[in-house]
C-alpha cells in the first residue's frame, strides 16, 4: 500500500499547478507557489496544511487526527490515511489556496468532483 499511496502523493503533486516539490521532516512534500509547504507523505497517508471547514471536514473522517511529531501536535496540520485516498486531491488543493490567497498570488485550481 505504501507504494501505491506514495505514487497517488506523487501523481497529485505533479498535477496541482504552481507546486513546488522538495522536502519536509524527511518526507516528500509539496509547497504552494510562495514557498510554504502544504502537504507532505508520511507512513503512507497525506498530511495537509488546512484551515476552516476543510479542516473540520478532514478531521471528521474516521481515523483522521492532527499531526503531531516529537511529542508536539502541530496546529493545522491533518493526517488523512489512505483510506480516504479518494479525497486527497481536494484536500491538496484547499491546503494550496490559502497561502496563495495570503501571499496575494492567484491559485491555478483543478479539483475533482
Amino acid at each position: 500500500m505504501n507504494e501505491t499511496a506514495l505514487r497517488l502523493f506523487r501523481e497529485i503533486a505533479g498535477a496541482i499547478p504552481d507546486a513546488r516539490q522538495g522536502k519536509m521532516f524527511g518526507a516528500e512534500c509539496f509547497s504552494a507557489p510562495n514557498g510554504k509547504a502544504v502537504a507532505f507523505f508520511y507512513k503512507g497517508d497525506m498530511v495537509f496544511k488546512l484551515t476552516g471547514e476543510e479542516e473540520k471536514e478532514a478531521l471528521s473522517l474516521d481515523g483522521t487526527h492532527l499531526f503531531g511529531s516529537g511529542g508536539r501536535t502541530m496546529s493545522g496540520w491533518v493526517q488523512v490515511p489512505f483510506d480516504y485516498s479518494d479525497r486527497w486531491h481536494n484536500f491538496a488543493i484547499a491546503a494550496n489556496i490559502f497561502p496563495c490567497l495570503a501571499s496575494g498570488i492567484a491559485p491555478a485550481i483543478s479539483r475533482n468532483n
